[in-house]
């Protein structure tokens, strides 16, 4: 199946404003042609604190190929996500991030169309599929773990591995066997050409090998969708994603186009298997770092009353601490570090009125670390999240699943693979970092420890 790539935006995308539109906001224009974007590539977090102390928590940035606007804050985040007025495009904000990778996927949708596919796919979110993917993943990760003991290893390549595994159980309900690598290759070209500076398909060019990832693994997805209808009929079904996806039908009867199949797995499956991969690894990082941590979540893991098995899914809810940890872990370092909008029509944010047609961004984990919202914010503590703590704090303070109708459709899943990670982990094993482990990370697209984060789990016995 051959699958055309349109390299223009899409013909009802607005055009830019003109440049001078947007000259009464501060900022800087930067470099000719490039502008900002190697300078905020390489230290993002650096580069926002700078701009807001030069110029506020609204500043005009040039970066991938044109002018845009920082909104920071929770207030900044609570108007684009919740965007009760429908002011803000998903689709013509992440377009020249993700058109060429991962069209059609829910983060490319706005408005109606995306009510109806995402109404369409949670079904594969309920509690009943949620229950098969936790057995599932419960084996996969023991399997796995099993074999980590005692050895050095680089924990994020050995997460990656093994959320590919179980992405590809849960998702696909099938092993990859041989084409293991090279689909693992290729989720990591898609990703990476997202931030290319070269927004086309060039020879050499990280964009060039993105798209061609992209149409390996189309031709992947393509091939089995018959089969799994031919599974359907024959009453043998699946409880795979993908299997769902190729069952579902929308409001009116009507099953989902195998291209939208096709791409809705496409970006789920990165998803799940990238985002994943990053917030396991932070987390592992910060519990080695802080090993009273470690300690209380394995006395909250071991309280449980674990056997061979595993936990059972209907006993996840009790690992609070344990959850009050990863959501600390996505405070310090969301996998997702921003998220792009574009303006449908004009409006006014912080003193400034904004053009309709002007792309802006909110910088989750610049929020993530504002001091007059978490005090001492470089400080790794999960109790920020009880209840008491969390009383009073603005609602869009922490959004790494983002929030209002585009919210993470995957947040409970991912939240559920963490807690069953951490079970098998801290009831196995006491997590020793290597001298330096994780001191820098590269920060866009998805966070990763430039070097693996080495480590040894050390066995309890």
């Amino acid at each position: 199946m051959a699958y055309a790539h349109s390299f223009e935006a899409n013909p009802h995308w607005l055009p830019r404003p003109a440049s001078r539109a947007l000259r009464s906001i501060p900022g800087e224009d930067g470099l000719p042609f490039i502008g900002s974007t190697l300078r905020m590539l390489k230290d993002p977090i650096a580069f926002s604190r700078r701009m807001e102390a030069a110029h506020g928590r609204v500043y005009r940035v040039n970066v991938f190929g044109g002018p845009s606007l920082a909104l920071l804050g929770p207030e900044a985040n609570e108007l684009v996500l919740f965007d009760r007025d429908k002011i803000f495009s998903s689709e013509q904000g992440w377009g020249p991030l993700l058109n060429l990778l991962f069209p059609r996927g829910l983060m490319l949708m706005d408005f109606e169309k995306h009510r109806a596919d995402r109404k369409t796919l949670s079904v594969a979110f309920k509690p009943e599929p949620m229950r098969h993917y936790a057995e599932s993943m419960n084996d996969g990760i023991a399997r796995q773990v099993a074999g980590w003991s005692g050895k050095p290893l680089k924990f994020y390549d050995a997460i990656k591995a093994l959320t590919l595994d179980l992405a590809a159980e849960s998702f696909l309900g099938m092993p990859l066997g041989e084409e293991a690598e090279q689909i693992n290759r290729a989720f990591v070209d898609e990703v990476q050409a997202t931030v290319d500076p070269i927004r086309l398909p060039l020879p050499g060019t990280k964009m060039r090998k993105g798209v061609k990832a992209r149409a390996f693994l189309m031709e992947i997805f393509a091939r089995e969708i018959p089969k799994r209808r031919a599974r359907d009929a024959a009453g043998e079904g699946g409880q795979d994603f993908f299997s769902q996806f190729c069952r579902a039908v929308d409001d009116d009867g009507q099953p989902l186009s195998d291209a939208a199949i096709i791409d809705h797995m496409n970006f789920l499956m990165m998803a799940a298997h990238d985002t994943i991969t990053s917030s396991a690894t932070s987390l592992v990082m910060l519990l080695g770092r802080h090993v009273e941590w470690q300690d209380r979540l394995r006395e909250e893991v071991l309280s449980l009353g674990l056997n061979d098995a595993g936990v059972p899914h209907t006993q996840l809810d009790r690992l609070v601490l344990t959850e009050y940890a990863f959501k600390e872990a996505l405070r310090l370092v969301p996998p997702v570090p921003s998220l792009p909008r574009r303006a449908l029509k004009d409006f006014s944010f912080g003193g400034y009125d904004i053009p309709a047609g002007t792309f802006i961004g909110i910088n989750i984990r610049h929020t993530h670390q504002m001091p007059d919202l978490w005090p001492d914010p470089d400080r790794f503590d999960p109790l920020r999240f009880t209840p008491e703590a969390s009383k009073g704090r603005h609602k869009y303070a922490w959004v790494p699943f983002g929030g209002g109708a585009h919210m993470c459709l995957g947040l409970h899943f991912a939240t559920m693979q963490i807690k069953l990670l951490m079970v098998q982990l801290l009831s196995r094993y006491r997590i020793e970092l290597a001298p330096g482990a994780g001191r820098t990370w590269q920060s866009v697209p998805i966070p990763r420890p430039k070097d693996g984060l080495p480590l040894r789990f050390v066995p309890l016995n």
